[in-house]
């Protein structure tokens, strides 16, 4: 993607660089009640869909995994327990706040096999063919390049290795997209009351709405380089996790 071309945020269309600033401006503020927020925006449903996703992953004893915009650390925490004390997590986010409060959570849960990194989705300090998973959960859609970031997943991927994205997607019964888009219009005024910042959660909404469907997502993974791509509705596609695999 050029440099120079504009890329969304929520509905605005803003230069590469501004999205990157705006993104870690709404993370910043949001840090410490991310967890509270995402527990009554979903109704407690974002935790299922995360132990789902593990599941899906295959992962075992051992393996490496990469949590990409793994923030406050509830799959880092997951895939932990699952690779076990001989495999190894990597906990990495661009925004310092969020990883601080994944650090302290994860310390106090002696989960010693997860390593923290701070870094940028589309240019990540890792070599070749470093993880046997990556996941990336709810965090594709701040991506300022998706598609760069999903090349370089692909990059740091062993052969074999899998790539699971747990995101927010299209209700595919109209029925269910109006209802979920009126239920969806209140958290505004639940992150004024909870966080003190409606705007930060006026963006979530705006990016939901502007996310690749689950058909585009899938292609997307495909032109990355990925194959074996297939999806996995939840709650009728309000959310979707997608799977593919490294040649």
């Amino acid at each position: 993607m050029s440099q120079d071309r504009p890329v969304d945020f929520g509905f605005r269309r803003v230069s590469p660089e501004e999205k990157t600033r705006l993104v870690g401006g709404v993370f910043e503020r949001v840090a410490e009640r991310y967890d509270v927020m995402n527990d009554l925006m979903s109704l407690g449903s974002h935790r299922l869909f995360k132990r789902m996703t593990v599941e899906m992953s295959g992962v075992r004893p051992g393996m490496r995994v990469l949590d990409l915009a793994g923030g406050t650390g509830d799959l880092s925490a997951l895939f932990a327990r699952a690779v076990g004390e001989t495999g190894s997590v990597v906990l990495t986010d661009i925004n310092p706040a969020m990883m601080r409060v994944g650090r302290d959570r994860l310390i106090d849960q002696g989960l010693a096999q997860v390593k923290f990194c701070q870094a940028a989705a589309e240019a990540l300090p890792f070599a070749d063919g470093s993880f046997d998973c990556v996941v990336i959960g709810f965090g594709l859609r701040n991506f300022t390049d998706k598609e760069a970031a999903l090349r370089e997943l692909a990059r740091v991927l062993t052969p074999g290795g899998v790539l699971l994205v747990l995101e927010f997607s299209k209700p595919e019964n109209p029925l269910l997209e109006s209802a979920y888009a009126v239920f969806q219009s209140a958290w505004p005024g639940l992150g004024r009351l909870i966080v003190g910042d409606a705007d930060s959660y006026q963006y979530l909404v705006e990016s939901i709405r502007v996310h690749p469907p689950q058909r585009a997502l899938k292609l997307m993974m495909q032109d990355a380089g990925f194959g074996d791509v297939e999806y996995h509705n939840l709650v009728g596609g309000i959310a979707a996790i997608h799977r593919g695999v490294k040649p």
